[in-house]
């Protein structure tokens, strides 16, 4: 029995038709738009890049971790930067401190107006739960970062509220008591949007709170600010061009030269022969990101790779002991900046072990 053309099924397949042709056009022009650049990106593909959590919560996912959870992960994963109790290393600023008992009670930092206080920790500042919460959901650990799983986000926000005395031990943070804890934040009445440098209708005033008008007769003459740097010190930290990372834009000076000379010119060497045990070991120091913290020939946060060679010259066991050192991590040999444990694989440790004993040539 075939369908007349003003049948339900009819109507139905020919609308469906219609909406699929309307679609394939909207795509069409959407791809078009810029040809030879990308593509749409997917409606999977976006919620994969939308994890931020707004000051009201939403994007916040469900969950929960408490104090005890958050300090379990801490020890493990967070203190060999930021220090047992928050007061972070010789890198990276404190986190807790700062703050009293009064602070949760007005929402006001009073050591904020202090200008004899020496520093200012992450709790002194930050205003919403929720960017403490996005920051480590996104960023942390260093080594790792977006490995945490949400109970372990939710946990060391916890501790790290309840080292700074704004959550009691035993609290349980999650997607519903996050607004309790935010009604604690020493510094949520320290922030605000009068300035108008983000104008728009219910944030601050509409307009910023300067005017700035055009001088157009008898105009002072604009001031030149200049710095140099006294010849005598051009050199001081060695030879600037030699330093550069592997990875990034920047280029460093000749500063074994005046300023303003063009670079020495060094005479023609031959090639040297290609050495493919290193351009795999600086390919893997590049692939884990330890040129993050080492510089092939000097010391960036951690010692240079040359001066590792350099110490452990001689040692029998010397491929050993690195390997294990850098699966491990630890502190003090070269100070007290901790190397937090690598998660790399055991052969890529031993390669990299390897081409240091080896005198990490390029």
């Amino acid at each position: 029995m075939s369908s007349s053309p003003k049948s339900p099924t009819m109507r139905t397949r020919l609308t469906l038709a219609l909406a699929l042709a309307t679609l394939s056009t909207a795509s069409l022009a959407q791809s078009t738009a810029y040809p030879g650049v990308g593509r749409p990106a997917t409606p999977k593909e976006v919620a994969a890049w939308d994890i931020d959590v707004r000051p009201d919560f939403k994007g916040l996912p469900k969950g929960s971790g408490s104090v005890a959870k958050g300090q379990d992960v801490w020890e493990a994963k967070c203190a060999s930067c930021h220090g047992v109790f928050g007061e972070a290393n010789e890198v990276f600023s404190p986190l807790v401190g700062g703050t009293t008992a009064d602070d949760v009670k007005t929402g006001r930092v009073a050591k904020l107006l202090d200008p004899t206080f020496p520093g200012r920790t992450t709790l002194m500042k930050v205003s919403s739960v929720s960017t403490i919460w996005d920051y480590i959901n996104r960023a942390m650990p260093w080594t790792a970062p977006k490995s945490l799983s949400t109970e372990e986000v939710y946990g060391v926000t916890a501790y790290l509220l309840n080292m700074g005395g704004i959550v009691p031990d035993n609290f349980v943070l999650s997607d519903k008591t996050i607004a309790e804890a935010q009604a604690r934040m020493p510094n949520r009445n320290g922030m605000t949007t009068d300035h108008a440098m983000w104008p728009g209708k219910g944030i601050g005033h509409n307009k910023p709170d300067v005017q700035a008008k055009a001088c157009m007769t008898d105009c002072a003459p604009e001031a030149k600010v200049s710095s140099f740097l006294p010849a005598f010190a051009r050199n001081n930290h060695g030879n600037l061009a030699e330093q550069n990372r592997l990875v990034g834009p920047q280029r460093g000076a000749d500063t074994t030269q005046p300023e303003g000379s063009a670079p020495a010119k060094a005479a023609p060497a031959a090639a040297p022969k290609a050495d493919a045990g290193a351009a795999a070991a600086l390919a893997l120091i590049n692939k884990h990101t330890c040129v993050a913290c080492h510089g092939v020939e000097s010391k960036l946060v951690g010692p240079g790779f040359r001066e590792v060679s350099k110490k452990v010259a001689g040692k029998a066991d010397a491929v050993d002991y690195l390997t294990a050192k850098i699966k491990a991590g630890g502190v003090g040999v070269w100070g007290q900046i901790p190397m937090p444990a690598q998660t790399l694989p055991d052969a890529d440790a031993r390669a990299i072990a390897q081409w240091i004993v080896d005198g990490s040539k390029k």
